[in-house]
């Protein structure tokens, strides 16, 4: 957009670790940048800061010495955010409080020239409350980057209720010349990254609290199986709960508290205990000079070896070639361990279902994969058949977690929750597909785009764990969103609008 194009100076208002690093993209990209702080003396050590950064980046070969320098002499250093100025732009990134942003708003009104468009930072408050402080709200959008800025290439454009029509698409193409990738959300709680995160921490914090696994074997299911960077529990250590918790609350009270983002009481009990995670030196980790202490992973204990018989050719198949016994007869021996791969059921009920001895029964998750199997036990399980499934498992080389039998264990819980959170966005319009799978790959660094990785595990697979679960607790948490459902049943993408009845105007 022409705007975009023409935009030679903007004001950056904080300089905290968002504010330098959206003022340095901002010089790397050609803009005259004027950096502000409430604290003049912060100002000097940021710009500081950024031209050793710059430095950096020029000796490690990511931009020339004279690209650099020139970066640095296009920092500005103002003695006051309220300064007089002529930029084109003003980015607020001062501490996250509604009643200081709209003070700063306001003042800036007066100071600022009408062109001037100004946006907010903002992770969690609302653009359209943000914006009641001005006389001229249509002038303000919210420009939501992730930390560490030049690194996290997601930018969300916010527009408010009263944003004036042209601002979020002037930003979206700011954004791509700043050399990051912009999507556009709604205004509504946690906007689309933070909304669409809920679906991991959430349901790992629930499967902790059934007892279904521990933090350890739900981060380690997450990154083995998943694929995930980190688990659900690192991610909240690195985070910190001070942060975590109240975005968790802040979203669900925005949303008039949807089950399917309900907090957890253990993070709330945490925060309160100041186990917070690494800055803390101890969260639902323990941590020594930063590194991250966690005991050895259990191995398998020694068990009689007996044969397996699984409603799993695959899965029998790999155990035979590991030199397993194996049984491919319609129904098992009575000396069988029995293995079975339900889809969303818990193995005690795919048992039931099958007329399988439930006592030899246990559970593997299908989405187990070469790197970790995900193996299940049920109350009623025999102790000495179930030790003896472990040790088969642990002799194709692959490390195994045991944990509690549960409708689609861990690994496919998680991935339901994922899938059916951003299923709601879709489905309620808060964002395109296309920028929900986009925001989430790149922000929170999923190997896919939870549309995208819902239509790969299959939708009817997905809805299976979702109605699984919600016939087994009662839960509403688990109720599956329409998107998914009407999706599932007619045979569509999950990544498709499909028909809609502004496509007949058209």
């Amino acid at each position: 957009m022409q705007w975009a194009e023409q935009v030679n100076a903007v004001r950056v208002i904080g300089t905290g670790v968002m504010g330098r690093g959206i003022a340095q993209i901002a010089a790397a990209a050609g803009l005259t940048v004027e950096l502000a702080d409430a604290r003049t003396e912060a100002v000097r050590t940021a710009v500081e800061e950024i031209g050793r950064m710059f430095d950096k980046l020029a000796g490690k070969g990511r931009m020339t010495a004279e690209q650099a320098a020139a970066a640095r002499d296009r920092l500005r250093p103002v003695d006051s955010p309220l300064a007089p100025t002529e930029c084109d732009l003003v980015v607020e990134a001062v501490r996250e409080d509604l009643t200081t942003k709209r003070e700063l708003f306001a003042e800036l009104e007066k100071i600022c020239p009408a062109r001037t468009v100004f946006a907010t930072n903002t992770s969690s408050l609302q653009v359209t409350s943000i914006a009641t402080a001005l006389a001229d709200p249509s002038r303000l959008a919210g420009l939501h980057f992730f930390n560490p800025v030049p690194l996290m290439r997601l930018v969300e454009v916010i527009p408010g209720a009263r944003t004036a029509e042209w601002i979020p698409d002037a930003l979206l193409a700011l954004v791509r010349r700043l050399g990051h990738t912009p999507v556009r959300a709604t205004d509504t709680p946690g906007f689309l990254v933070n909304h669409a995160g809920r679906g991991l921490v959430t349901e790992a914090l629930q499967i902790l609290s059934e007892g279904v696994a521990s933090t350890s074997d739900v981060d380690r299911i997450c990154r083995d199986v998943l694929g995930l960077r980190m688990g659900p529990f690192e991610l909240m250590d690195l985070t910190g709960l001070d942060v975590t918790h109240p975005a968790m609350e802040s979203i669900w009270t925005g949303y008039y508290g949807d089950p399917r983002l309900r907090p957890s009481p253990i993070t709330r009990t945490r925060l309160e205990a100041g186990l917070l995670g690494r800055k803390t030196g101890e969260g639902f980790y323990r941590y020594a000079d930063g590194v991250k202490q966690e005991a050895p992973e259990p191995q398998a204990p020694e068990a009689v070896a007996r044969p397996v018989w699984s409603d799993s050719a695959d899965l029998l198949d790999v155990l035979a070639a590991a030199g397993v016994e194996v049984e491919r007869a319609p129904e098992p021996s009575a000396e069988a361990v029995v293995l079975v791969t339900p889809h969303g059921h818990s193995a005690a009920t795919a048992a039931r279902s099958a007329d399988l001895p439930v006592a030899r029964v246990c559970g593997v998750d299908p989405l187990s994969t070469e790197a970790r199997w995900t193996l299940s036990v049920h109350p009623a399980c025999d102790v000495e058949f179930a030790r003896s499934a472990w040790a088969a498992l642990a002799a194709t080389g692959r490390a195994v977690t045991v944990v509690r039998d549960s409708p689609g264990m861990v690994a496919q819980r998680i991935l339901a929750a994922i899938v059916n959170t951003s299923c709601f966005i879709a489905e309620q319009r808060l964002a395109d597909p296309a920028d929900i799978d986009t925001a989430v790959r790149i922000a929170l660094g999923y190997p896919r785009g939870p549309l995208e990785w819902g239509q790969q595990v299959g939708p009817r697979r997905v809805l299976s764990v979702l109605r699984a679960l919600h016939s087994a607790t009662g839960d509403p948490r688990y109720r599956p969103s329409r998107w998914l459902v009407e999706r599932a049943e007619l045979g569509l993408e999950l990544t498709g609008t499909g028909t809609t009845p502004q496509d007949l105007l058209t």
